[in-house]
């Protein structure tokens, strides 16, 4: 049979419930696993690399490769452009590998209604509270408190879409919720429409079966 077709998986949550820490471990437990590099119109902060972390583009070029098609999905996110470029997942999927993605509710519903949807798996992380997402953002020690209180305020926005997933996992134990990932992708990579040597399959065992004597 051919090579199985990869998916698109999808990892959102509110900053702070765990998707960063657990996209890094999807992809230690499996390497081929390619991660959907964003582009941006925001500066790179320092040690960011252009095409590594980020591909950094400027408001004009950011909004002609949008109008070209070239975007999966986008989003107008704290004062700057988010986005995905299709080429690379596109290439990658047909080749049966599978593309993750750390984005929130509104690119993973345009991805669900690209003509990339049917190859889609979504997952939605919750905190186990908002006293415990607020503690996390604190103990990070990333933000700045202005920081902090704006992706608070925002938290409940993105936890509102939590319905529009195919998988939604409470991260109140950071091992456990990978292992539940790790069977949940595993068990998607199986689905009828990621395996596209199926039909020759099939066509193979009726044609042995019409043979018989």
């Amino acid at each position: 049979m051919a090579t199985r077709r990869g998916l698109l998986i999808i990892l959102s949550s509110p900053s702070g419930a765990g998707k960063s820490t657990l996209a890094q471990r999807l992809r230690a437990w499996d390497p081929s696993i390619v991660f959907s590099v964003s582009a941006t119109t925001r500066p790179p902060r320092p040690g960011e690399v252009d095409g590594a972390d980020y591909h950094f583009l400027d408001e004009a070029g950011f909004k002609a490769q949008v109008a070209a098609g070239e975007m999966l999905e986008h989003a107008h996110v704290f004062g700057h452009f988010y986005g995905s470029p299709r080429g690379a997942v596109e290439e990658a999927i047909e080749s049966g590998r599978d593309v993750l993605f750390d984005i929130d509710w509104q690119g993973a519903q345009q991805i669900r209604n690209s003509a990339l949807g049917l190859h889609t798996l979504s997952i939605f992380l919750l905190p186990p509270s908002i006293l415990e997402l607020r503690r996390r953002l604190e103990t990070r020690a990333k933000d700045t408190p202005e920081t902090i209180a704006r992706r608070m305020q925002k938290s409940w926005d993105e936890i509102s879409h939590w319905d529009g997933y195919d998988f939604v996992l409470v991260n109140d134990d950071l091992d456990a919720t990978e292992e539940k990932l790790r069977v949940i992708v595993t068990a998607t990579r199986l689905r009828r429409l990621q395996q596209p040597g199926l039909t020759d399959h099939v066509r193979h065992l009726q044609a042995e079966f019409e043979e018989m004597p």
